[in-house]
């Protein structure tokens, strides 16, 4: 069940607001009550100003959407109902891709774009409230597997400092492909969502690792354009991002108390990194992944479902959703009807949603609220 608080978002909502995801003082984006996003940029030289959005399948629309220009050289359009969520976009100005001044930027589709949150007024669980806060720790270390130093996110939960001797499960969790080890944060605002949960004695306090998906072996042929290779990236979790955890984090070290999770591309690579190392990972989860097509139940995954009941034996949760208008649905609800045929113990989550954070910010809600419960 996702908690609500409608009434407080309809009024913040009554007279329109700047998007919470605008930089510190823009007017524009502005949300106005009916989820109508209206935006504004002064470009006095430029021919035709459009708001394009991020891919085909978003919450904003079939873009890209003609702005206006005023006397003044202020161009602007009002687009929408658009979908309560956080959206790439980013404009175009005579053709040529720039970031909105106005917006704070993220990584996604392979570039720094422009971000906005839409707030839902139904939903409030991935919202920074006046509870218990954990950190968000930004940490390097190198890793053999590239020969490279790499950067990680990790999320410890509130109160880690303060009790020098407790020891938390870990969470391994993936961004999608053209995004980034702070996605999750910055987008999937995870750190909030484990506040809340944690605070409400619906999860258990954990430990989050966010790592970059992207990895290759020294000597490797760099990959065209902006998604570059991940074929080493299941190395570096097993030989240099797990030990390097449990070197400096106070973790609980053994299989049990070990998850990998992840959306799109991460969450097919939550399935193959799991599955391939059952001996590091007693649970798995699976947000709208992008899976392997034509799934066999005997031979995908190295034949790790073959034996239903020695898999459900060793592993303590298997988690997998999808969004009902996803693209990648088909894929998913197949996987999921082959494991529920073959008597594969797992949890199936299917809901109204696009390949998009507003499903991916509920796949960790509720994930989080079944992992590791002993």
């Amino acid at each position: 069940m996702i908690l609500s608080c409608p009434g407080l978002r309809a009024q913040a909502l009554s007279e329109g607001q700047p998007a919470t995801s605008n930089v510190r003082g823009a007017e524009y984006p502005k949300i106005s009550p009916d989820l109508r996003v209206t935006f504004q940029m002064k470009a006095p030289s430029a021919q035709k100003v459009e708001v394009m959005p991020g891919g085909g399948a978003n919450g904003l629309g079939k873009g890209p959407f003609e702005m206006q220009r005023s006397a003044d050289g202020t161009w602007s359009t009002t687009v929408g109902p658009v979908q309560p969520g956080f959206h790439y976009y980013w404009l175009l100005v005579d053709g040529v891709p720039v970031n909105d001044p106005s917006s704070e930027t993220y990584f996604g589709w392979g570039r720094q774009s422009s971000g906005l949150e839409v707030p839902d007024p139904a939903l409030d669980f991935y919202d920074a409230k006046d509870v218990p806060h954990g950190d968000v720790r930004i940490h390097w270390y190198r890793a053999s597997t590239t020969g490279q130093m790499r950067r990680i996110y990790v999320y410890t939960p509130p109160g880690y400092d303060a009790d020098s001797k407790r020891r938390y499960p870990v969470l391994y969790l993936q961004h999608g492909a053209g995004e980034s080890e702070r996605g999750w944060t910055a987008q999937g605002r995870a750190n909030f969502i484990l506040d809340n949960l944690i605070t409400a004695r619906k999860a258990q306090p954990m430990i989050i690792v966010m790592e970059n998906g992207y990895a290759s072996k020294p000597g490797a042929s760099p990959a065209a354009g902006p998604f570059r290779g991940n074929e080493g990236f299941g190395e570096v979790v097993t030989k240099d991002l797990i030990p390097e955890i449990d070197r400096s984090y106070r973790t609980r070290p053994d299989r049990a108390h070990r998850a990998v999770a992840g959306l799109s591309m991460g969450g097919g690579q939550a399935m193959n990194i799991g599955s391939a190392n059952l001996d590091k990972f007693a649970s798995i989860g699976c947000f709208s992944g992008a899976v392997m097509r034509n799934f066999d139940i005997k031979t995908s995954f190295n034949g790790v479902f073959a034996d239903p009941a020695a898999f459900n034996k060793r592993v303590s949760l298997l988690w997998i959703g999808c969004g009902a208008e996803d693209g990648l649905m088909a894929g998913s609800r197949a996987l999921h009807e082959a494991l529920q045929a073959a008597g594969v113990r797992h949890v199936w989550w299917e809901g109204p949603g696009l390949h998009d954070w507003q499903v991916w910010r509920k796949h960790l809600y509720e994930f989080a609220q079944v992992v590791f419960r002993e």
